[in-house]
């Protein structure tokens, strides 16, 4: 558990705060600060009772603002982001130390040379990258300069960038400490050097659209493109509704501006004003920029706009009309030149006729009106996005020639592919992932087996339907205790009587203990 603590710059708070923990015999595994307002505390996991107890301790003492839970130390926090950037850096990575032997590959360059990382670690990467003498070039210690040569990686060409790392000593001298190596196909750059040279013209060139319904969307969207109004793209979820709006603004007089997206279903209330209209200066903070200021002159692109509360729908009416808004704690108004694209999975007609969304929004969100069609809709797509998808993933993995037995075509042209073509790409990128040889089966695909009469073969399934039921029904009761954690409120919010919600929490032992608030 880590606490943060909100503060004043004084002398000796830290120590009083390590002197209450103290008190309540409370090991604590590490203290960070970070500028002189902020202590940071790593302790073992506490109680809800003894956090209630210990909380209010910290929050009297003198030059204490506030104190609340982080889900991270900066310092973690800073060792997560770097290992996530590492990765999934899209190009093959490898760090060497001073002999030019590996400290680190990355998911992509380990998945080329087909080892783990731990079974690279100390192995020398002249036994997988040829054609530069790594020996020569780390022997010229602080003068080693980054090169940019051509060479070998598992017998492939690529074109490598070597990075030297140097530290500062004590002494102000430098020193080479290692080196970074990163590579790049013949694909990746072709495909780098045409996202250079690509046009507003050919801004829909990524979207894939085989079949004739696919092909008129694409058509009405080019139309669109060219037209300043706001725009509602409809349609299921991972239909690829942000790529058209993207390809939208590309073709459109606002490409060279700004476009900034927003997913509406992922923005909590409490942080959404600030997130969209910036922050006024504070005694304690400076102003900060929005979204809606971030974007001027750009398109805002508002993903899953059906998920947006009804305060933040009348805020959003307003800069849709005249273009002005205020930041939050702050009384000047600021004007903005946006153009609104928006998408959605919903029936937001209907949603206005229940009054969970806006009237008069709605018509200002949807002068330009455009549906997307499912990809079971479109299944003359299917079979070509999937070769594109296992293209581009093999190249990238170092696979090369890889295809679709026949069977494996028929099934993924006649799947439902409830995930659009999200769920086609992920499922294919693990297909290439797994196979071992030239050929994807079936088995491959990792999905629940599927006929046209019969729809999915649950095969793997065990059990009774009771306990089918009584699973889903404990898993569903879990996710909604956080946001509903009194009997009344979740028996409400399901349709039935306290007294029935009451005795399903105590039979699926269900409660502020069991349950993380």
């Amino acid at each position: 558990m880590r606490l943060e603590i909100c503060c004043q710059d004084r002398v000796g708070l830290a120590q009083k705060v390590l002197s209450i923990l103290a008190e309540y015999e409370i090991n604590i595994k590490g203290i960070e600060l970070k500028e002189p307002s902020i202590i940071y505390v790593n302790i073992l996991d506490l109680d809800f009772s003894e956090l209630q107890e210990i909380l209010p301790k910290i929050r009297l003492l003198e030059g204490v603002e506030d104190v609340k839970t982080a889900h991270f130390m900066p310092s973690e926090l800073e060792r997560k982001e770097f290992s996530t950037l590492i990765k999934t850096f899209p190009d093959p990575f490898i760090s060497l130390d001073m002999r030019g032997n590996i400290r680190l590959v990355n998911n992509i360059a380990s998945s080329i040379i087909g080892k783990k990382l731990e079974d690279l670690e100390g192995q020398p990467v002249s036994t997988w990258v040829k054609g530069f003498n790594f020996s020569r070039w780390i022997e010229s210690g602080e003068e080693a300069l980054p090169q940019t040569q051509r060479l070998k990686f598992q017998n492939e060409d690529y074109v490598a960038d070597i990075l030297p790392i140097h530290v500062t000593e004590q002494d102000s001298k430098r020193k080479l400490i290692g080196a970074v190596l990163i590579l790049k196909s013949e694909y990746r750059l072709g495909e780098q050097m045409s996202a250079f040279k690509q046009s507003t013209d050919n801004s829909f060139s990524g979207i894939h659209a085989t079949s004739g319904a696919m092909r008129k969307v694409v058509r009405e969207a080019k139309r669109m493109a060219h037209i300043d109004s706001s725009m509602l793209i409809a349609g299921e979820t991972g239909t690829g509704k942000e790529l058209i709006a993207r390809s939208c603004h590309n073709s459109s007089a606002r490409a060279d501006k700004a476009f900034m997206a927003l997913n509406c279903a992922a923005l909590p209330d409490d942080d959404a004003e600030t997130e969209l209209f910036g922050k006024g200066e504070s005694n304690n903070s400076a102003a900060k920029k929005g979204l809606f200021e971030l974007a001027d002159g750009g398109t805002i692109f508002l993903d899953e706009v059906g998920e947006m509360s009804p305060t933040l729908q009348t805020k959003l009416l307003r800069v849709i009309q005249d273009g002005r808004f205020r930041r939050v704690d702050d009384e000047q108004e600021i004007n903005v030149n946006v153009r609104f694209i928006s998408s959605t999975n919903k029936d937001l007609l209907n949603m206005v006729s229940t009054g969970e969304f806006r009237e008069d929004l709605y018509y200002r969100l949807n002068v330009l009106g455009l549906n997307v069609p499912s990809l079971r809709e479109r299944r003359t797509d299917i079979i070509p996005m999937a070769e594109f998808f296992i293209a581009k993933f093999g190249q990238r993995v170092g696979k090369h020639h890889i295809t679709l037995t026949d069977d494996c075509r028929d099934f993924i042209e006649h799947y439902p592919w409830p995930g659009n073509v999200r769920q086609l790409e992920n499922v294919l990128i693990r297909a290439v992932s797994l196979v071992e040889g030239n050929e994807i089966t079936t088995e491959h695909l990792q999905l629940p087996a599927y006929t046209r009469e019969h729809g999915y073969l649950e095969q793997d399934f065990e059990g009774t339907l009771d306990a089918a039921v009584k699973g889903f029904e404990a898993d569903l009761l879990r996710k909604l205790y956080p946001a509903y954690p009194s009997t009344r409120q979740l028996a409400k919010k399901l349709g039935l009587s306290h007294t029935a919600i009451a005795n399903k929490l105590r039979e699926y032992d269900i409660n502020k203990k069991t349950v993380k608030i």
